[in-house]
């Protein structure tokens, strides 16, 4: 039975992705900051007060998990904060760092020793973090946070590799959430789309960057 820890659990898409992996029969644990009820409905063991952008609180997360063995770690949690050009808030710009870009360094870096050969990790980040893909521009704070964990994923999976770990990145596609404002597609078929790209993905793939849809996205 597979063990699979998800952050950033209690909405979204990644409240989806426990849903759907609980549903198969998946052994889930779902942290987060704050449970929702819908988190609490599916009955998974759920991690409170875990906030990736502290040190103290992932180290808490640690500790509750007592070296049970990960088969699954997935980097879920992140926000999105407006920053154009014209609007550049650089307090909104270095909190998205934190969470967006530190947080899941930090969550994997703490949880090595829940990892063994076979495990993978996923960091759900977003194709607005492909320089190659922006054409665009604007969205300064989210676009550059998303780029830094892209690379923390590529240098992740270069560690780890002599420990059979895999890494792998994720874009789950533009997402109706409360964190976009309700636009784009469904929370469930995003999360249907990652599970099924997670399930094929093998760890001599490791350090690859991946749409929802199941093809690989440039750098």
């Amino acid at each position: 039975m597979t063990s699979t820890l998800i952050t950033g659990a209690n909405r979204g898409i990644g409240l989806e992705m426990t849903r759907q992996l609980s549903a198969r029969g998946d052994t889930l644990i779902a942290a987060c900051r704050r449970a929702s009820p819908e988190l609490e409905g599916l009955g998974v063991e759920v991690i409170e007060g875990v906030d990736v952008g502290s040190d103290e609180s992932v180290a808490t997360l640690v500790k509750a998990l007592s070296g049970r063995r990960l088969d699954r770690l997935v980097n879920n949690a992140g926000i999105l904060q407006r920053t154009a050009l014209d609007n550049l808030d650089w307090g909104a710009m270095v909190r998205q760092f934190e969470v967006n870009s530190i947080g899941p360094l930090r969550v994997t870096a703490a949880l090595r020793g829940n990892l063994a050969e076979g495990s993978k990790v996923f960091i759900v980040t977003s194709r607005m973090g492909s320089i190659e893909d922006n054409t665009s521009g604007g969205s300064y704070g989210y676009r550059m946070s998303k780029a830094a964990v892209n690379m923390a994923g590529k240098s992740l999976a270069v560690d780890l590799q002599d420990d059979g770990i895999g890494v792998f990145l994720l874009h789950p596609g533009w997402v109706a959430t409360e964190m976009t404002g309700g636009t784009g597609i469904a929370a469930e078929e995003s999360a249907a789309g990652l599970v099924r790209t997670m399930d094929r993905l093998e760890i001599d793939q490791s350090g690859s960057f991946w749409h929802q849809e199941g093809y690989e996205l440039p750098w």
